[in-house]
């Protein structure tokens, strides 16, 4: 039986980087020549970044995109790297597709290619394109109609691109009846909550189906809203665990696979879905037993026995948190973030995210108080930055807030929201004289209701919490707490901000739930009505009170205007604020009429 060793590259890119990521990929298939491999792959469409949307339709990029692609062949066989098999996803366009209506202008692919000997040896695109949720692809690319086989060391290796996973049929079975003897699959897969679980159930059935090992390479990193937390698996024909990458953080997975040879005719024809099998011959001679190679075994870093440790559910939400800050930042520039702390528990939160995402020399906390603001609250945002080092600097708003009701004669919730906006004016200036990210401490119950005041406490360039609702705030923060308790460190959250009732205080002992309802309660009927899409009488009968689940859907349609208008943030949930979730600003329906 040949054995092939793959080598899987779970690493990020950086949309549009295309010298950037070609880059990565030449140290990243050095790095792996060196352990032995026989094929090495790299995530889908990382040579341009993922998700590139309208950049999909612009020919120019298009073009970029295949030039970087044959130079990137070239340079591997340059370096003396061209005789190893590399897969790498792309963007591409099918070249007979004809102009017509309904098809994405230029026929762009969401592609894959196998670079071997200086050139491209075998392209093909996404057969099934997913279109849901926060995918648009049947928007911006067609479809592909191959079954791409190349045979490297005496075995048939099938490949495929994320959705022709996720989906049924198509590559899945035509890899069977093509008899491959290992099916890999390149991916950019968001993440969401109890998402690994769903993914390793869905590897182990599509290994059962194809009949082969099956190897699920993962993107790892985050682009705007999107975090790809890795996680790739490999399992072998009856859907055992062969090797699992850690969550969030880049890697190179080696394994060595006894696999089936390749018969000696090469498959042909068309098979499943009407797909057509191509084929290429790379290397048709399985290694001899004693050829040099690597160390043998499954290598993935930090988990000596090739599966990585699992994360609970809080470490976990909140690693992508800190990968989709982390990422955001450095992608678009920035070295340092600027918050207000307020004392509440969403500051800490984001103030200790951040602090974590790019070390609290980088983050930058501004106290301003107003009359309205308790002692304990101007104590707890000062404890917090003690515990956590980052820089802290008191503005008190009273001499502003004291001017403007001079000029404008302000009462009750303009009042209110006046203290909001001076807030949000006095960061986004410090943002504007000294260059640092503006991060929006808003969470999604309070998005969802409208809990927020547009140029006040909704000013930023990224929201870090944006998809978290309150009760899992409170619940991430003492996780984060537990943690540092558990590995001998202060906890960087003062105990007074988790147990105060959160408040806004723009008016004398306000507290949220003059406005809200409960957290506990509000969000249990958010998260069906905004994630799962249930009605009025839908919620009711699950045992919710009539008036209370008109209330909240009220204000939760009510405030699409204020979602529109704020920054993005990373996304958690099946369902996030955003592309998930579209609906009209001006929409006259109510569930609660």
């Amino acid at each position: 039986m040949p054995r092939l060793r793959l080598a899987l590259n779970q690493i990020d890119c950086c949309v549009g980087d295309l010298a950037g990521n070609a880059e990565s990929m030449v140290r990243r298939t050095r790095h792996a020549a060196g352990q032995g491999a026989h094929l090495i792959a790299f995530p889908e469409m990382v040579l341009t970044g993922y998700p590139v949307e309208d950049l999909a339709l612009r020919s120019s990029f298009v073009e970029a995109s295949r030039a970087a692609l044959h130079a990137l062949a070239a340079r591997l066989a340059d370096e003396g790297l061209g005789d190893i098999p590399v897969v790498v996803g792309y963007l591409d366009r099918c070249e007979e597709a004809e102009p017509r209506y309904g098809q994405p202008a230029g026929a762009p692919r969401n592609a894959a290619a196998v670079l071997c000997r200086g050139t491209v040896a075998l392209s093909f695109a996404k057969h099934h394109l997913p279109n849901y949720g926060v995918f648009d692809e049947f928007r911006y690319f067609v479809p592909g109609g191959t079954l791409p086989v190349v045979r490297v060391h005496g075995v048939d290796v099938a490949l495929a691109i994320c959705e022709d996973l996720w989906q049924d049929g198509g590559r899945v079975p035509a890899a069977r009846s093509a008899g491959a003897g290992l099916l890999v699959s390149v991916n950019a897969s968001p993440y969401e909550r109890n998402k690994d679980d769903t993914r390793l159930e869905l590897v182990r059935r599509r290994a059962r189906e194809a009949g082969c090992t099956t190897a699920y390479l993962a993107m790892c990193g985050a682009q705007d809203d999107l975090v790809f937390d890795g996680d790739s698996i490999v399992v072998d024909r009856d859907g055992g665990v062969l090797a699992r990458a850690p969550q969030f953080e880049e890697c190179c997975v080696v394994l060595d696979l006894d696999l089936p040879a390749a018969a000696p005719e090469p498959p042909s024809g068309v098979v499943d879905d009407g797909l057509r099998i191509e084929h290429v011959v790379l290397t048709p001679d399985p290694l001899p037993d004693d050829a040099p190679g690597g160390t043998g075994g499954t290598t993935v870093p930090g988990a000596p026995g090739g599966q990585a440790r699992r994360l609970e559910d809080d470490e976990e939400v909140y690693g992508a948190l800190v990968l989709g800050l982390r990422a955001y930042a450095a992608k678009n520039g920035f070295r340092s973030v600027l918050l207000g702390l307020s004392g509440g528990i969403d500051s800490a939160l984001v103030a200790v995210l951040a602090c974590d995402a790019l070390g609290a020399e980088h983050v930058y906390g501004v106290s301003m108080p107003s009359r309205y603001s308790s002692e304990h609250s101007k104590e707890d945002a000062a404890e917090l930055a003690r515990r956590t080092g980052l820089r802290l600097r008191t503005v008190p708003i009273a001499p502003m807030f004291d001017a403007y009701l001079g000029s404008l004669e302000l009462t009750g919730v303009a009042e209110e929201n006046l203290q909001a906006r001076l807030r949000g004016t006095t960061l986004m200036a410090l943002s504007n004289q000294e260059g640092h990210l503006v991060l929006a401490p808003g969470n999604k119950s309070e998005l969802a209701c409208g809990y927020s005041t547009l140029y006040g406490d909704a000013v930023g360039g990224f929201g870090p919490i944006k998809d978290v609702y309150k009760s899992d705030v409170f619940r991430l923060a003492r996780w984060r707490n537990r943690s540092a308790a558990d590995h001998g460190r202060t906890p960087p959250i003062p105990e007074n901000s988790l147990t105060k009732p959160p408040s806004a205080e723009l008016r004398p002992g306000q507290v949220d739930t003059d406005s809200l309802p409960d957290y506990g309660l509000l969000d249990a009927i958010l998260e069906l009505y905004v994630d799962r899409d249930q009605g009025r009488e839908q919620i009711v009968a699950r045992g919710y009170e009539d008036e209370l689940v008109v209330r909240v859907l009220r204000m939760v349609d009510a405030a699409e205007y204020k979602r529109r208008q704020y920054p993005p943030g990373t996304k958690i949930s099946a369902k996030g604020f955003g592309k998930d979730r579209r609906l009209p600003v001006t929409n006259h329906w109510r569930e609660s009429v």
